[in-house]
C-alpha cells in the first residue's frame, strides 16, 4: 500500500500488534498510524483510500490479535490524547488516557468517577464498549464524546447518539474517539481515595492482576437494561458456570483458564493467539454442554490466523 496520505505523526509498516496488547500475542498490521493531533488524524482519515481498512486500537487491554496480524491501518493515539482536566463536576479526558489516571484526577479534584479506577484499558475503549463496574457504567457519566468518522470528519455526540448497550455502544467500528466530557458527583477527596484503594485491594485478592490476561474473558450471562445497568434480577456470572464445568485451570498450549479467577484467560508465557482462542472456543463449548449457558466473549478478538486466513 503505497498510496498512503502524507502525515505529521508517525505511520509504521508492518508493524506487530503483539507488545502492544496486555496478552502479548499476534501478528502485525499492515500499517501503525499515531497521529500528531486532531487535526493530522482528520486529514489522514480523510484522504485515505476508501476501500482500506481501519481499526482504531487502545492500549490493547481487551483484545486477541490473531497470529496472522491484522490487514487494516491501525490506529493508536498517543501524547496529545491523554490530557485531563477538570472544571466543577465536568471532567474532560483524553481518549488515551488511563481509566485509573481519569478516576485518580477527578477524586484529586473532589468528583467521584471511581469506578473507572479498577477499569483496565483508556477512556476511548471505556467510551465504546460503555465499561463499567460497581453497579456505575460510563453511560451513567459520559455528557459528551468528540470523535473522528471514517471519512475525518469531527464530529461532537450526545449520550443519546451512542446507543450505550451492556458492554456495547453504537460508535461504528471505524470511528476513531478523540475525548469525552464525563460528569460525576462531589465527594471528598479523601474519602474518594479510599474508596478506590479499597476497590484495588478487593481486585489484587480475587484477580490475576500480575498474570498476562485482557480481563474478564466471557460477558456475565444476564439480563441488561439499554442503558447497560445490570438487571438485578439475573445473578448468573461468567465464572460460575465456568468453574462449575470443571475449567478453572484448565491449560492449552500457553494459555490457561486463571486458578484465581475463572473468568481470566492467561497467557502463561508462551502462548500464541490461536492457543488462547482455541481454549476460550473449547471452555464456550464445555459451558453449553454442562449448563446449557452460551457464553458471549467479552474480549475482542480481530485480525487472521497464522496462515493470512481471516476468522470470524
Amino acid at each position: 500500500m503505497s498510496d498512503l496520505p502524507k502525515v505529521r505523526g508517525r505511520l509504521t509498516p508492518g508493524r506487530s500488534l503483539a507488545d502492544l496488547t496486555w496478552l502479548r500475542v499476534g501478528g502485525p498490521a499492515d500499517w501503525l498510524f499515531q497521529p500528531a493531533d486532531m487535526a493530522d488524524l482528520s486529514g489522514f482519515l480523510a484522504a485515505l483510500p476508501r476501500g482500506t481498512e481501519v481499526f482504531p486500537m487502545g492500549v490493547g487491554s481487551n483484545l486477541i490479535v490473531r497470529d496472522g496480524g491484522l490487514r487494516a491501518v491501525v490506529i493508536r493515539l498517543g501524547r496529545g490524547f491523554n490530557g485531563v482536566s477538570v472544571d466543577g463536576v465536568r471532567v474532560t479526558a483524553g481518549a488515551a488516557a488511563l481509566d485509573a489516571h481519569v478516576a485518580r484526577a477527578a477524586a484529586a479534584a473532589g468528583v467521584d468517577l471511581t469506578f473507572l479506577r479498577t477499569i483496565p484499558g483508556s477512556i476511548g475503549g471505556a467510551v465504546r464498549m460503555n465499561a463499567g463496574c460497581y453497579g456505575t457504567y460510563m453511560a451513567d457519566v459520559v455528557r459528551e464524546v468528540v470523535a473522528v468518522t471514517r471519512d475525518g470528519e469531527v464530529v461532537t455526540l450526545a449520550p443519546a447518539d451512542l446507543g450505550f448497550g451492556y458492554r456495547q455502544s453504537a460508535l461504528a467500528p471505524d470511528t476513531v474517539v478523540v475525548r469525552a466530557v464525563l460528569e460525576g458527583p462531589q465527594g471528598a477527596p479523601d474519602d474518594l481515595r479510599a474508596r478506590m484503594q479499597a476497590q484495588v485491594d478487593r481486585r489484587d485478592a480475587t484477580q490475576p492482576t500480575r498474570a498476562r490476561s485482557a480481563g474478564s474473558t466471557f460477558r456475565n450471562p444476564a439480563g441488561y437494561s439499554s442503558t447497560g445497568r445490570a438487571d438485578d434480577s439475573h445473578e448468573m456470572k461468567a465464572w460460575a458456570v465456568i468453574e462449575a464445568a470443571g475449567l478453572r485451570g484448565a491449560c492449552l498450549g500457553g494459555a490457561q483458564i486463571s486458578e484465581k479467577h475463572a473468568n481470566f484467560l492467561i497467557n502463561t508465557g508462551a502462548a500464541t493467539a490461536r492457543d488462547l482462542e482455541t481454549l476460550g472456543e473449547m471452555v464456550r463449548k464445555k459451558v453449553y454442554e454442562n449448563s446449557r449457558v452460551a457464553l458471549e466473549w467479552e474480549i475482542m478478538r480481530i485480525g487472521d490466523d497464522a496462515h493470512g486466513e481471516p476468522e470470524n
